[in-house]
């Protein structure tokens, strides 16, 4: 908490530094403008009594008049083109300004969700090393019956499962910043996939009931092991948020405006209109690392949203009726086939 304190001070600290340069330089222009038409004014003044001394407006009305104008005129240019090039010179200032501090305050923000990132990383790798070493301590140092022994062995390969997912999630997200990953695309049987996805999942997972609604004989053109990581990150997504012992639902069905559509629905608090974007960003998590209650890196639905682009669709977060929130994964048709 005091560093998240500490970075909300420096944050300010840095816009007000900001905000104050950047009224400085336009105050600065507009007293630069002030004096060069102060010395306009001068000018014309200086000229208009040489003219006065060196011209007899009476004895020649024409001459005077004439040369009167063109001073005028003369000033009438200065004025619009200092006004012009105060114009312009504001205009790139601020401009300037916004694009600098947009750059500052995505640098900040940045570096805030890479802070929330390791903190919620290094909590969830120690949670099932220490589980897991627990565990094996345990089974070495206790004679334990049969049951309790199985027992023990089963939690241990849950918690390294949990570990490798999270390994996985760490090193596709660097691969696919850096477009290093490719699909290794191949005919799937998907509702084969999806039902078997639900039930290992389902297996280590107690506190919630998942059912699956999916469609028989599915096939899609896409990477096996990507798919199942789609599966795997938007159900654990909802584990995470919605209360215990409530239902999350998967279900695949074909639209009658020929899209395969996969969803995943969860009766949690569901998502704030202005984050559904958001979730999708790399490291973002709603909320403070330090006060929040679910687990997570917010490399998930980062990895989900990367997933369902490179097979062709497109995904985005509903209100779930009556609470809840509602992932759902749309493909055309021209990508899947029915056998």
């Amino acid at each position: 908490m005091k560093k998240l304190f500490r970075n909300m001070q420096e944050g300010r600290a840095i816009s007000f530094i900001y905000l104050f340069v950047l009224a400085y330089t336009i105050l600065a222009l507009v007293w630069w403008g002030v004096l060069l038409f102060n010395q306009s004014e001068q000018i014309t003044r200086f000229e208009i009594q040489n003219l006065v001394l060196r011209t007899d407006s009476i004895a020649h009305p024409v001459e005077y008049h004439q040369e009167l104008t063109r001073i005028q005129t003369t000033e009438e240019r200065r004025s619009v083109m200092f006004f012009g090039e105060g114009l312009i010179f504001l205009a790139i200032i601020l401009l300037g300004g916004f694009f600098v501090y947009r750059a500052i305050w995505k640098q900040m923000r940045l570096s805030q969700q890479q802070q929330n990132f390791m903190m919620a990383v290094t909590h969830e790798l120690k949670s099932p090393i220490a589980a897991a070493k627990l565990n094996l301590e345990t089974l070495r140092k206790h004679k334990l019956d049969e049951d309790k022994r199985l027992k023990l062995l089963d939690n241990t390969i849950r918690e390294t499962n949990r570990l490798d997912q999270l390994c996985n999630n760490i090193l596709l997200a660097s691969q696919m910043e850096s477009q290093r990953y490719q699909l290794f695309r191949e005919d799937i049987d998907f509702s084969f996939l999806l039902e078997n996805g639900v039930k290992e999942i389902q297996s280590r997972i107690s506190t919630h009931t998942i059912q699956a609604h999916i469609l028989p004989d599915v096939w899609v053109n896409g990477d096996k092991f990507m798919l199942q990581i789609l599966l795997s990150n938007l159900v654990e997504n909802a584990v995470k948020y919605a209360p215990r012992n409530t239902r999350i639902d998967v279900s695949l069905e074909e639209c009658s405006n020929n899209v395969l559509k996969l969803k995943v629905t969860d009766e949690g608090p569901g998502v704030p209109v202005d984050e559904r974007e958001r979730i999708f960003l790399k490291f973002y998590r709603i909320g403070n690392e330090n006060t929040r209650k679910a687990k997570g890196s917010g490399l998930g639905l980062f990895l989900s949203r990367k997933i369902v682009q490179q097979h062709g669709g497109t995904i985005v977060v509903k209100d779930n009726i009556p609470a809840g929130a509602s992932f759902e994964i749309s493909w055309p048709v021209y990508s899947i086939q029915r056998v």
